[in-house]
């Protein structure tokens, strides 16, 4: 995280919990969480963020199945205020601050045989059954939290501006997870399973940047990575590495970093290599894609289809140091007829 000259970073246990909304139209209060069973072939992911200021929310659930197949479901439910993360069947708890959380989801889920029938989403929504389910996750934090809110040296708020924001505050951790799934009546354990947490709250524009790369990866209770790659930002709050890297419960903080990308045709990512670079040494991480879900995002107002943000969530197999992990990859890009603008700026 960068830190503005005469600012320091406050982590309050305080902020685990929602904050009353700032005046911007665009104020965002988020959390997302993943999960990760390596022996059963089950993960997920899920997303709460509060627009209060727009009057909605936006909920999202993917879950991905032994085999391959994908439930994914996206929903803006109405919201009349920021008082809890709770939104169209998915509701977040917090336990104990920077220690405990709760992720539960009553709903349906749209399954796919085929993922990438999420790049149209209308078509898949006709296309493929809607079919219950139940999610009942226990996450515990097995890292220090991570980040904060960037406040000035006598602790008053910073000004940001909301038309390049991508948030006030922002922490993050790497977390252990026990619970269930279940889909379709079929009940999927989760049993010291693994995964990771953000959360942010301030004014956020989604269109900040152009694209970027987010590699969060915890192995086991005692090792972890996380490498996020972005351009430079009109964002100050964004730099163009960044990272740590968890080892026995204490984060080394990420000094330069680089992905190595295999894509298919259609430029969804196979497979990766990334370099991480810390002061302690240099950590090779491999990752083989298994299952990726293509979404969207066009900037309001807009009718041109040929240049659009795409987001590619992928369950990945990660390997380092001889251990061996399910994680994320998410890749954000505007695409530009058909081509990510992270791929035309390294060919430049």
């Amino acid at each position: 995280m960068y830190m503005p000259p005469n600012t320091k970073l406050r982590l309050d246990p305080r902020d685990e919990y929602t904050h009353p909304p700032e005046a911007a139209s665009n104020y965002n209060e988020s959390m997302y969480f993943n999960a990760f069973d390596t022996q059963r072939g089950v993960g997920l992911w899920v997303r709460i963020g509060n627009r209060p200021n727009e009057g909605h929310a936006e909920m999202s659930c993917c879950v991905y199945l032994p085999g391959g197949k994908v439930g994914f479901m996206h929903g803006r439910p109405k919201i009349t205020s920021n008082d809890v993360m709770d939104a169209a069947g998915m509701r977040f708890e917090v336990i104990e601050p920077f220690k405990r959380l709760r992720v539960t989801y009553e709903g349906e889920l749209l399954i796919m045989d085929d993922p990438h029938a999420m790049a149209d989403p209308s078509s898949a929504f006709k296309k493929y059954p809607k079919r219950p389910a139940s999610i009942v996750l226990d996450f515990e934090g097995v890292s220090p939290m991570h980040g904060g809110e960037i406040v000035t040296l006598d602790g008053k708020p910073i000004e940001v501006n909301p038309e390049v924001s991508v948030y006030r505050g922002h922490t993050e951790q790497n977390m252990a997870v026990n619970g269930h799934v279940t889909v379709d009546g079929q009940r999927h354990e989760v049993v010291g399973g693994t995964g990771y947490r953000d959360k942010s709250w301030g004014p956020r524009h989604w269109h900040s940047f152009s694209w970027y790369k987010w590699l969060p990866v915890t192995f086991d209770r005692d090792f972890g990575v996380l490498l996020s790659l972005k351009p430079k930002s009109k964002s100050a709050l964004a730099l163009p590495v960044s990272g740590n890297v968890l080892r026995n419960g204490v984060y080394e903080p990420v000094i330069d970093g680089r992905i190595e990308t295999d894509y298919d045709e259609a430029y969804y990512p196979r497979g990766l290599t990334a370099w991480i670079t810390t002061e302690q040494g240099t950590y090779i991480v491999k990752g083989k894609i298994l299952t990726t879900v293509p979404l969207r995002h066009k900037r309001a107002g807009s009718s041109d289809w040929s240049t659009y943000t795409r987001i590619t969530e992928s369950m990945t197999e990660y390997t380092c140091e001889g251990r061996t992990a399910l994680g994320m990859t998410e890749y954000c890009d505007v695409m530009t007829n058909g081509v990510p603008l992270s791929l035309q700026e390294s060919a430049a």
